[in-house]
């Protein structure tokens, strides 16, 4: 995965969040009021406090005069209720609003990248990211900048006041906010190291658990049920290691704060008390300062505090700014008017290819001395040439691994084909703009993904909602609607996660329908019968050739049963192109295409 391109440290990650508090900037504000009115309403109750000891301790006071003193904590104490209230309302309640926006971007993103970007990026590692990173973030953005920023205000506040009241005094008391500082600024560069590590430990172990049920049928066919348990301990055990090292560091450093903050304590007893006996404080300015420094100890605590939530906050938005700043792969042209041009199915001068190929007149698909290949740079395909006309079917045989199912990507830009290699309805796909390329396509996979859902909700999952009548057509077409009437609430029946509950073949004549339920103008079976008897095989293939009349199609299989109604047919060897022709003249050939059909023939 990309790495974010930021500088400047910590808080540069944390500038990917500006829109976002721009659009919240209001409410951030009004909190920020409430947190200052707050904090100076605490900074008033120890002279109200100073003022009552000090008339206690003179003698012949007036009860009434103490009395004023006590009213007036009373509703500074009910200020600071309130304003807590208030600034808790406005300034958690944004951070909570921006997880949600951030994590609907997350997700919004993600499905704009490309299939290759999945095959490099674990499940597990995704959801992490989504769920737990976007937590801290919260936190940093939340109860981080509450703490870094009402910390900062009460300790300046706090040591002016202290020393306008007896700088005498004051001195001594700040002596060990060097100390702290430097604790702070080590404790910082530790915990994001650590956090980063318990963050990748997460992840590892979200894909555990994601992989042990995902293949839960594998993992009891195989009786591996314990290899999978051992696993998730190991990988259990090095979450909490990882977790155990945080809370260490976070376990040593707050102890350090508190002793330290009870040691400006005692120096303040000390210095001060002598001061007091030598008449030069008053008992009342004593408590007073004492309560200051009692006070001091939560900005102390809370510059750790903060800097333990910012670090891990910008650790984990530094793993979502990745997912974030990464582009995908294939995209739309960015040209104006290409989907115009394309839909219309002419080429366009602008986006005419740099080898200057064009498609055949009259040819849905159209292939042109394609060569492709993966990111090893060993070639897939070579040299392929294929034509398919407007309405015509085309099935494509080959051994496994020959290019099939890679060639079949190619045509909706699943992968990205050369400049000038593959066209659709005259026009370079790469000149289509995606959503409208693939719009044309309906697609069964050779994984036929199922969601947990009823076979109903499955089967017309590309459309806007379909009638009954449509929906029982499609089963009877992709031979489904025999194992239908065998379940207890017929289309209704609810199935697994993935499809758990219903067997290979079923799923993939469930994917048939689905893909054939949009009435796509091009429809792609990537060995969607493997699974399959050759009687069921038969009654799918002859009712997808007589319902898809006029409208194009392409069969993968290892049967050459399958292409009995095609008008094409091509062999694929070592990802070229060996034969190609309509399966009449291949059957005589004497090549792949006959000696597999004979062969098949035979077992028969």
């Amino acid at each position: 995965m990309e790495k974010t391109k930021t500088g400047g440290g910590v808080l540069a990650e944390f500038r990917t969040l500006k829109p976002f508090f721009y659009r919240y900037r209001y409410k951030y504000l009004g909190g920020f009021v409430c947190l200052f009115v707050v904090d100076a309403a605490q900074l008033f109750i120890p002279q109200f406090t100073k003022r009552a000891i000090n008339l206690i301790s003179r003698g012949g006071f007036i009860w009434l005069d103490v009395a004023k003193c006590c009213l007036a904590m009373v509703a500074a104490m009910a200020v600071i209720s309130f304003g807590r209230f208030l600034w808790r309302l406005f300034i958690h309640g944004s951070s909570r609003r921006i997880e949600s926006e951030l994590r609907q971007k997350l997700f919004d993103h993600l499905l704009t990248l490309s299939w290759d970007f999945f095959q490099k990026n674990k499940i597990g590692d995704l959801i992490t990211r989504s769920t737990s990173d976007l937590g801290a973030v919260r936190m940093a953005i939340g109860w981080g900048l509450v703490a870094g920023l009402d910390g900062s205000v009460m300790a300046l506040s706090i040591i002016i006041i202290i020393f306008v009241q007896d700088a005498g005094t004051a001195i001594f008391a700040v002596l060990p906010l060097p100390f702290i500082t430097a604790l702070i600024v080590l404790f910082g560069r530790k915990v994001g190291r650590r956090f980063k590590r318990a963050q990748e430990t997460n992840s590892a172990l979200s894909e555990t658990v994601q992989e042990t049920f995902a293949g839960i049928r594998v993992v009891k066919s195989f009786v591996k049920e314990s290899w999978f348990i051992k696993r998730f301990a190991e990988n259990n055990d090095d979450y909490r290691e990882a977790n155990m090292a945080v809370v260490k560091l976070h376990g040593l450093f707050m102890p350090l704060i508190s002793f330290l903050a009870g040691f400006t304590s005692l120096i303040v007893l000390l210095a001060g008390g002598r001061r007091v006996v030598l008449g030069l404080m008053t008992p009342g300015d004593l408590v007073a300062l004492f309560s200051y420094m009692n006070m001091l100890i939560w900005p102390m605590l809370g510059a750790g505090f903060t800097v333990n939530i910012v670090q891990r906050g910008a650790v984990s938005l530094r793993r979502i700014n990745e997912i974030l700043s990464t582009e995908p792969s294939i995209q739309s042209p960015r040209i104006e008017g290409a989907r115009a041009d394309a839909e219309a199915g002419r080429s366009s001068p602008s986006l005419k290819p740099a080898s200057g190929a064009k498609a055949g007149p009259g040819n849905m698909i159209e292939i042109k001395n394609l060569t492709f290949a993966y990111d090893d740079g060993k070639n897939v395909l070579s040299g392929i040439n294929i034509a398919v006309k407007q309405g015509a079917s085309l099935g494509l045989l080959g051994r496994t691994g020959a290019g099939k199912s890679t060639l079949v990507k190619l045509l909706p830009r699943m992968l990205d084909p050369p400049p000038g290699t593959v066209f659709v309805k005259g026009a370079d796909v790469r000149d289509w703009k995606l959503d409208a390329l693939r719009s044309l396509f309906g697609v069964s996979p050779q994984d036929s993904f199922m969601f947990s859902d009823s076979i109903k909700n499955n089967l017309a999952y590309g459309t806007d909602g379909a009638d009954d009548g449509t929906i029982r057509a499609l089963c009877g077409a992709s031979a489904l609607d025999r194992d239908i009437a065998a379940f207890s609430d017929g289309v209704e029946t609810l199935i697994g996660e993935r499809g758990l509950t219903l067997s290979g073949g079923q799923k993939q004549r469930l994917s048939i329908a689905r893909a054939m339920i949009i009435e796509p103008e091009i429809l792609i079976l990537d060995d969607s019968l493997s699974a399959v008897d050759a009687e069921t095989e038969k009654r799918i293939v002859k009712n997808i050739y007589a319902a898809r009349r006029g409208r194009t199609t392409i069969i993968i299989s290892h049967r050459v049963s399958a292409f009995a109604g095609a008008d094409y047919a091509a062999v694929l060897e070592g990802g070229t192109l060996a034969e190609y022709g309509p399966p009449e003249e291949l059957m005589e050939s004497g090549g792949y295409y006959s000696k597999i059909a004979a062969l098949q023939q035979l077992y028969e």
